[in-house]
C-alpha cells in the first residue's frame, strides 16, 4: 500500500494494483477519451517513456500499490502542488466543471 498521501510529482514511478508494468507520472487530472471522469494522474510505461497518446494510462492515487521512485521536487513544485491540492479539494470554483 502506498504511504505517500499527497500528489506525486511528475517523473514519479509507480506500480498499480494488479499490474506487472511500472508507470511514470506525466500529468494530472486527465480524462480517458470518451469519458468525463477525471483521474488523478496520467502516465506512460517505464522505462519506455511516452510513445504517443494512445499508449498513456489514467489512474487514481488509490490505484497505486507501490511507489518505486519519487520525482523531482523543488520550491516551484511545492508551490504548484499546493495550488493543485486546492483544485482537488474544490477550493477553486469551476476548476473541475467536467467532474461528475
Amino acid at each position: 500500500m502506498i504511504t505517500h498521501e499527497k500528489t506525486l510529482p511528475i517523473g514519479s514511478v509507480v506500480l498499480l494494483k494488479g499490474a506487472s508494468k511500472r508507470l511514470m507520472i506525466l500529468g494530472y487530472m486527465r480524462m480517458r477519451a470518451g469519458s468525463d471522469q477525471i483521474y488523478d494522474y496520467c502516465g506512460c510505461t517505464f522505462p519506455e517513456g511516452f510513445t504517443g497518446p494512445e499508449d498513456t494510462a489514467v489512474f487514481n492515487h488509490e490505484d497505486i500499490e507501490r511507489l518505486i521512485y519519487v520525482g523531482f521536487q523543488n520550491m516551484e513544485y511545492i508551490q504548484f502542488e499546493e495550488r493543485l491540492q486546492n483544485v482537488i479539494e474544490g477550493k477553486v470554483p469551476g476548476a473541475l466543471k467536467n467532474a461528475s
